[in-house]
Parts: C-alpha cells; sequence; structure tokens
C-alpha cells in the first residue's frame, strides 16, 4: 500500500484537534497519521458500543448481510443501521456489499451522523478497504465535504482506479483547495494511470478557479495528448477554463474548431463573453446561437439579462424581455429577478415592479432585487416599505437584503429602523460580513451615532479598504475631522488608500484648514496616479480654496482640465472670501470658455454678489437665470436674493420678495431675512420670519442661534433665556466652539473655555494684555477673559471665543510676521472681530479666521469683510 503526503489544508481542520498543525511539513509519516487517526476511531467506537448496549438487540435472519442490502434498497436507512450495529454486537462479519449498500444510501440521503458509524464500524473490523469499498466512502466523503476523513479513506486503500483519484481531485477542487487538487492529478499521472473525460473537467475547473493561464495551458496539451479534443464535455471545461482566466480569445478559437456544440458550449462562451466585459459581443453570439437553432435556457437568458444591465440598454432590455415571455420562461423567478434588477439600473423602477408583482413566487433574491432597485432609484422609503412587507411574509433576508436596506435608512437618517436591522443581522450571524459592516458603519455615521460606527469598525474582524474609507468619511461628516485623520494615518499602514479615501481626507483637512496635510495627500495622490482620477482634481482644488489659499487653488485650478465644478468651486471661494468683483469676473471667463452655468454656479455668484455689496449685478444675474440661461431658479437662489437685499438694508423689499415667490419659503429664505434682520437690529420683522421658520423646522439650532443674537444685539435677554428654553424643550445642544490653527505643519485644536492646554498661562496672559492696550487706546473690548455668562453678548453664549486661544498659541509658537490661519467650526462674535482687528494692527501680522460662514482676513487693522455683519 503506497504512503502518501498529506495535503496541507488538511492540518487547519478544526474538527480534528489530533491533527498536526498547519507548519508540520508535508512529508508527513503515514505510520504517526494512522496512529492518530486510530485514536479518533476508538474514540467514536467506544461512543458507539454505549449508544448500542442501551438498546435492544435486533433479532437478525439467516442472511443479515443480505436483510441490509434489501433494507437499503427500500431506502430504510433506520433499519440497515440496527442490522449493522446488532451485527456488530453479536461479532457477526459485515461484507463490502453490505457497507457499500449502506454507505450510498447514507450519501443520498445526506446523513452525516449514520455515514460517521458505518465508518466507524468499518475500521475497526477491517484494516486495508478494497477498491469498491474504499470508492464508496471516498464519494461519501467528498460529497460531505469532509476531505480528512476522504483522504484518510484513500490513504487505507489497497488499490485504487481511476475513480478514487477522480473523486478526490474534484473533491479538493470543489471545496476550493486548488494547489492540492492540481497536486493529486500530477501524482495520479506518475503513477501511470490515464486520465479520462471526468479527470480533465474537475482539472480544468481548478485551474480556472485559481485562475491558472499557464497551467490551465499545460492541461490543454493533456488533453491533446491524450485524444479527447472531441469530447464535448472536455472542451466544454477547456473554454470555462479560458474564460475564467480571462483568455476570451483562445476561448473563442476552442470555440470555433468544435465539431459539435451543445447548450453547454454556448452558455459557457456567451456567458465568457459577459464576464470580461464584452458585451456586444457575447449578444453577437446569442443571435449565432438562436440562428443555429440552438434553443437557450435559463442560464443563457439571465446571462444576457445581465449584459443588457451592463450596457445601460433600455431598448434592448425590452427586446430581452419579450423574447423571454415567447420562449415561455417568464414564469421562472431567476429570469424574473434578473429583469428587476435589469430595469432598476437603468431606471425603469415601474417596469421593475410591474415585473416583481407578476412574480408567482418570490424568493428572497426578487425582493432583494426590488428593494436595492428602490435604493439606487433614490426611492429610500419604497424600499424600506418594501423590506417590511419581506419581512411581514416571513422571507428571512440576507446579506445583500440587510445591506441595501440599511443604506436606505442611511438615506433618510432612519436610526431606529436601522438599529433593528443591526440586531436582524445579528441574529441571522451578517455581522461579520462585510458589506453589512460597510452599511452599517456609514448608518451610524449618517445618523450622528458615530460611537456606535467606531464600535462597529472596531468589531469588524476583517476591515477593507470601504470600510477605512466609511470610518473617515463618517468622522468627517461628525466634526471629528481630527480623528478622521487619524484614522487615515492609520489606514494607509494596512492598505493602499484609493481616490475615494484621499477624496474623503481632504474634505476633513479643508475642514479644519489643515493645509500641510493636504498638501502630503495632494503630493501622495501625484505619486500613485490618482490625482487625475474621478473627482479627485476638484477636491485638491476645494481642500486649497477652503483653507484660503487662492494662490495654491490657481495652479490645481490651471493645471487640470476645467469642468462646471472646477469652476463652481472657485467662484465659492471667492464668495467666502467676500471678493464680489472678481467672482463676477471669473463668472465671464466661465461663460467665454464655453462652460455653461448650473444651479451651484448662481447660488455662487449671487453669494459673492451679497457679500460684496453687489445688489444691481446680484439681481442682474438672477433676473438672467431663466431667459438666458434656460435655468429656473430653486428655493436656494430664492434665499440668496433675500440674503442680497436683506444685506443691504432693503429689510422690506427683502419680505416683499419673499411674498411674491412663485413656491412656498422654506426656513431657509425666512433664515436669510432672519439674519438681514439681525444685521439691522429689526426685531418686529426678524420674529416673524422666525415664526415662520419655526412653523416648519424645530430642530436646526442655527435659526435658534440667530434669534437669539437678534434679541442679544437689542438688549433683550429675557428674550434670549426664552430662546435658550426653547432650544433644551426640543433636545438642542450647540456645538461647543472650536478652533483650529495650524503652526510649523501641525495642527492644533482649541475648544472654548479649554483650560487644560499645556500653555494656558501663557495664553492667558498674553490675551490679558492685548485687553489691556485695548482699554488704554479706548477701543471695546473686554475686560477679561473670563466674562460672567448672564452679562455676556450673545457671542459669549454662541462663540465662545476658541479663536481667539488659537491666535495667542499661534503668536507664541511661531516666527514674527508669519501669518496666522485659523478655522472655526461657529459664526465670529463681534467682540472677537474687535479683538483680532487690534491683534493684527499691535503684532502686524495677517490674521485670517475662516468661520461657518465665511473668511475673515485681518490685515492692519482691517477686515476683509468690512465688518459686515457687526454693526452696532
Amino acid at each position: 500500500m503506497a504512503a502518501f503526503a498529506k495535503p496541507s489544508h488538511l492540518h487547519a481542520q478544526r474538527d480534528n484537534p489530533i491533527l498536526p498543525s498547519r507548519t508540520t511539513s508535508t512529508n508527513f509519516n503515514f505510520k504517526t497519521f494512522t496512529f492518530f487517526h486510530n485514536l479518533l476511531t476508538l474514540r467514536k467506537v467506544k461512543h458507539v458500543c454505549v449508544s448500542s448496549s442501551a438498546t435492544t438487540t435486533t433479532s437478525l435472519s439467516n442472511n443479515p448481510n443480505s436483510d441490509i442490502c434489501k433494507f437499503c434498497l427500500l431506502g430504510n436507512l433506520d433499519r440497515a443501521m440496527s442490522y449493522l450495529d446488532s451485527m456488530h454486537e453479536l461479532r457477526i462479519p459485515v461484507e463490502d456489499d453490505a457497507y457499500v449498500a449502506l454507505i450510498r444510501l447514507c450519501e443520498w440521503k445526506r446523513a452525516r451522523k449514520e455515514g460517521s458509524r458505518v465508518f466507524s464500524h468499518v475500521s475497526m473490523s477491517m484494516t486495508c478497504l478494497s477498491t469498491q469499498l474504499g470508492n464508496a466512502l471516498l464519494s461519501m466523503f467528498v460529497r460531505f465535504g469532509n476531505l480528512v476523513d476522504a483522504w484518510y479513506v484513500f490513504g487505507r486503500m489497497e488499490k485504487r482506479n481511476l475513480f478514487s483519484w477522480n473523486v478526490l481531485v474534484g473533491g479538493y477542487a470543489k471545496a476550493g483547495f486548488f494547489d492540492e487538487a492540481l497536486d493529486l492529478y500530477h501524482r495520479m499521472l506518475w503513477v501511470g494511470l490515464r486520465p479520462d473525460v471526468y479527470t480533465f473537467p474537475c482539472v480544468l475547473r481548478t485551474c480556472g478557479g485559481m485562475p491558472n493561464l499557464v497551467r490551465g495551458r499545460e492541461i490543454h496539451v493533456h488533453v491533446l495528448r491524450h485524444g479527447f479534443e472531441s469530447d464535448v464535455d472536455v472542451i466544454n471545461a477547456l473554454i470555462t477554463m479560458y474564460v475564467k482566466c480571462g483568455d476570451v480569445n483562445t476561448a473563442r478559437l476552442v470555440f470555433d474548431k468544435m465539431p459539435y456544440r451543445d447548450r453547454i458550449t454556448w452558455n459557457a462562451m456567451i456567458s465568457g463573453y459577459f464576464e470580461n466585459g464584452e458585451c456586444l459581443e457575447g449578444l453577437r453570439l446569442f443571435g449565432r446561437m438562436i440562428e443555429h437553432p440552438v434553443d437557450p435556457d435559463l442560464m443563457t437568458m439571465t446571462s444576457v439579462i445581465t449584459a443588457c444591465e451592463l450596457l445601460g440598454d433600455e431598448r434592448l432590455g425590452r427586446q430581452i424581455h419579450g423574447y423571454v415571455l415567447r420562449m415561455k420562461f417568464g414564469r421562472d423567478p431567476s429570469v424574473h429577478n434578473s429583469l428587476i434588477q435589469m430595469y432598476s439600473s437603468v431606471g425603469l423602477i415601474e417596469e421593475a415592479e410591474m415585473v416583481f408583482y407578476h412574480t408567482e413566487c418570490r424568493d428572497v433574491v426578487s425582493w432583494t432585487a426590488m428593494i436595492s432597485g428602490y435604493e439606487n432609484s433614490l426611492m429610500p422609503q419604497k424600499a424600506l416599505e418594501t423590506y417590511e412587507m419581506m419581512a411581514a411574509q416571513g422571507i428571512m433576508p440576507d446579506e445583500i437584503t440587510i445591506a441595501s436596506a440599511l443604506s436606505a435608512c442611511s438615506c433618510l437618517c432612519h436610526l431606529d429602523m436601522g438599529m433593528n436591522l443591526h440586531e436582524v443581522a445579528k441574529q441571522n450571524g451578517f455581522v461579520s460580513d462585510a458589506i453589512v459592516v460597510n452599511t452599517l458603519i456609514d448608518m451610524y455615521a449618517k445618523c450622528k451615532c458615530i460611537d456606535k460606527a467606531l464600535e462597529v469598525f472596531h468589531s469588524a474582524r476583517e476591515k477593507n479598504i470601504i470600510s477605512w474609507t466609511s470610518i473617515i468619511l463618517g468622522l468627517r461628516i461628525n466634526n471629528r475631522c481630527f480623528e478622521a485623520l487619524f484614522y487615515f494615518r492609520e489606514m494607509i499602514l494596512r492598505l493602499n488608500p484609493n481616490s475615494v479615501s484621499l477624496i474623503c481626507v481632504l474634505s476633513a483637512c479643508a475642514r479644519i484648514g489643515a493645509l500641510t496635510c493636504g498638501k502630503e495627500i495632494h503630493a501622495h495622490a501625484l505619486r500613485t496616479g490618482v490625482s487625475f482620477d474621478g473627482f479627485m482634481p476638484n477636491a485638491i482644488l476645494d481642500m486649497y480654496v477652503r483653507c484660503g489659499r487662492m494662490e495654491y487653488a490657481w495652479k490645481q485650478f490651471s493645471s487640470v482640465d476645467h469642468d462646471v465644478t472646477a469652476w463652481n468651486i472657485l467662484l465659492t471661494g471667492y464668495a467666502e472670501l467676500g471678493k464680489g468683483a472678481l467672482a463676477t469676473e471669473l463668472f465671464q471667463r466661465m461663460v467665454e470658455s464655453n462652460v455653461s452655468p448650473d444651479e451651484v454656479t448662481f447660488v455662487s455668484i449671487l453669494c459673492a454678489c451679497s457679500r460684496s455689496g453687489m445688489v444691481a449685478e446680484g439681481l442682474e444675474y438672477f433676473n438672467s437665470m431663466e431667459y438666458k440661461y434656460s435655468i429656473t431658479p430653486n428655493l436656494k437662489h430664492y434665499a440668496c436674493v433675500v440674503d442680497l437685499l436683506g444685506r443691504s438694508g432693503s429689510l422690506e423689499e427683502a419680505y416683499e420678495f419673499i411674498e411674491k415667490m412663485p413656491m412656498k419659503p422654506d426656513p431657509a429664505v425666512w433664515g436669510a431675512l432672519l439674519n438681514a434682520c439681525r444685521i439691522h437690529h429689526d426685531v418686529e420683522l426678524g420674529e416673524l420670519a422666525a415664526e415662520n421658520i419655526f412653523q416648519d423646522d424645530t430642530t436646526s439650532v442655527g435659526y435658534y442661534i440667530l434669534l437669539s443674537n437678534l434679541y442679544a444685539d437689542n438688549n433683550k435677554w429675557d428674550k434670549v433665556a426664552e430662546v435658550r428654553k426653547m432650544m433644551r424643550q426640543n433636545g438642542l445642544i450647540v456645538d461647543p466652539g472650536c478652533s483650529w490653527v495650524e503652526v510649523k505643519g501641525i495642527v492644533h485644536a482649541f475648544l472654548s473655555g479649554d483650560n487644560f492646554h499645556p500653555q494656558i498661562k501663557e495664553i492667558n496672559a498674553i490675551l490679558e494684555r492685548f485687553y489691556m492696550k485695548m482699554k488704554e487706546a479706548g477701543v471695546e473690548g473686554p475686560e477679561s477673559s473670563h466674562m460672567d455668562i448672564m452679562e455676556a453678548s450673545k457671542a459669549d453664549i454662541f462663540c465662545g471665543h476658541s479663536e481667539r486661544l488659537a491666535i495667542a498659541f499661534a503668536l507664541i509658537n511661531s516666527g514674527p510676521g508669519v501669518p496666522i490661519w485659523v478655522t472655526k467650526n461657529l459664526y465670529m462674535c463681534q467682540s472677537c472681530h474687535s479683538v483680532v482687528k487690534f491683534i493684527s494692527t499691535e503684532v502686524r501680522r495677517e490674521i485670517s479666521v475662516r468661520d461657518a460662514e465665511q473668511f475673515h482676513h485681518f490685515k492692519g487693522g482691517i477686515c476683509s469683510c468690512m465688518d459686515e455683519g457687526y454693526r452696532s
């Protein structure tokens, strides 16, 4: 009996802890292996004997072996096993034919437990296995996926025929152990056996699964050498191998040389084209198949429908649907599922619904296709309603269903439903699936539960590039940009970021003004060749614009193609800087470059005109939208016009404009009027605007802050208290003031009232000196950095003055004359505005503060906003 080295993967089988570790050499001694396996067998036998002794011994006839075969023929496994146990107890020899009959019945009935009992009896009564008995055991264990015992049986066989080798090679290939399967195939050749029509399909499937084109071509040579080039099953496997390895041209050469082709041949070649992205060629071959004529089957039709989906060809999809109905495939769920997916992908959601509701037997794939179709068609509410219908019918979801429903929850910020789906995923064991993990992170982040998203992220066993990107983006949208940068640095130690990851972290850099980090990412994008991928050029441009570095922004703008998005980013930058004249000049250049402006363009140019007091120009742009550029104004444009008129002091005109709007004004429109009333201290009109806002929106903190600021500017502190009470009743919390400043390439963050910074004493000391100098110079300013909250202005409540701490820190830790750039999460108050103006004069430095609305560039005691919004 020949001894064989045990394939390496078997050392890792968890259900056989007595086996050696994976690091054991493949030249594992067969005697040692037999000893360990016999030890395992004795444990099994002991258990069987105990079970048998507890039952009454079955009365046996004169020929119990024949009776076992009869019971097996009748499919009575229980009686056959009872006879076997009794024969073992009475020590009556069991013939090979009886064992074989039992083993085949166990295999047919998928009776794993009974099959193991039969194997225990065989192991105790026989040291060597006949070819017939060994092959039966091999077939059963391979069918059960138990390759450990299959390999053991293979080693104990006295003789092995070609069937023995084919079964084992096929078992390894099916289990995904491709290297071991090929190794067995070569051993088979080495012992002198000639492969047959069953060998080659298994081996070729292995090469395609790896995929390994070199070894696949080697097997092709073997096919020709052994004379199987005309066998249709072997050639079908050969075509499949080539298309799986990406060599569709060689597959077509093999296909064209075939003297006879069956339906499997056509399907292999057609689906091979589709898998390799050559959908048009696959559809042409499908046309030839019909003309040949060869009738397509379900596999053909589902492949063709998928190709229509990939091509996005609505007309062709409808034609294929008609052909499906004519060929009477319309009742099959798999075809219906493919049609639903196809119609959804090309935007025909109503047609997808029609197919769905005409499907008689809807399985989980049908429901999932419809749910994902709604989600992809921006109909998240319908997606969740469909999921609830599916759950009501008792259909268990799969991981794709859960992921699609979670994506819909993300769009709607539907936290309760998302948490229920999380529980369903836990109950069904889907929380380890990458797609579920990633959608959970996204859902929790968009529902403002970033700590829960972090919990899901850290509990994931395997994190792919999407997992890392999702958590970085989640931290960014939850204003935890520092952490986003930290996780990005952690990610690049493990994975190479793609363009989407870089775009997310660039957004975080832009949010906190981390120019140096943004430059590093720009350099990384250039080194890795992704700086021109997708939205990446515009993300880099946006980062420079939001950091206020227009000179870098222009260099980036000049180095890439200028699409409308790039122009809009630059226009937004000039609007935030309050440079209306430059914005109008840029708009003119954009039009002269034959780039058509869109809705976002006019929002940007109207904001630029508003911030610069260019009322006439702004109204002209608004009036030209429809007649000159065929763009119908939306609510955002109306809000910009209200802001334009209101900032200029034309409050009554702004109110009349709202009254004449052709659509109902939303809170943003009234908010623009409220902000104008704050600037010009019109309490009565401001209260009217606030009343209209809170009819539709009671959850946006910004509107409460505007109203509170309006009251505080007019010393109505009782009203300020009422607004704060309303906020508490609605569960609204103002984010603590936070400012970021970059010093020597490192970004530092300062929270309002931060008394734990290592340099806080120095920071407070330098601020106190500035306050004293302001008082001596007769400039209105705070007497102390620690003012009583009840005596503070509206800014002490809703500003926090964190920018003062950041500026003082930068003055201490940077050289004379170095410009200071600060980014803030809240609005800059009048008190801080006055303080920073004075500091810029005293230290003779340029200081830029980007607050929640605009840039304030201070130089020589003058701000770029010209004190807009801080009038007393």
